[in-house]
């Protein structure tokens, strides 16, 4: 569950980085990807870690 709101959070804060630095809609839209999937990765290793500690 934790990588879902990871995921969103890079998303925006992908979107929000492009648009500060002043990037058009596909600017944007490759920025939100990349930063999604970085962060869902993260995410998800650390729900994987938080798994094996709680067993």
């Amino acid at each position: 569950m934790i990588f879902i709101f990871a995921g969103l959070f890079g998303i925006a804060l992908g979107a929000f980085r492009a648009k500060k630095r002043g990037g058009n809609l596909a600017d944007m839209a490759q920025y939100a990807a990349g930063h999604g999937i970085a962060f869902v990765l993260v995410g998800f290793i650390a729900t994987l870690i938080i798994n094996r500690i709680a067993l």
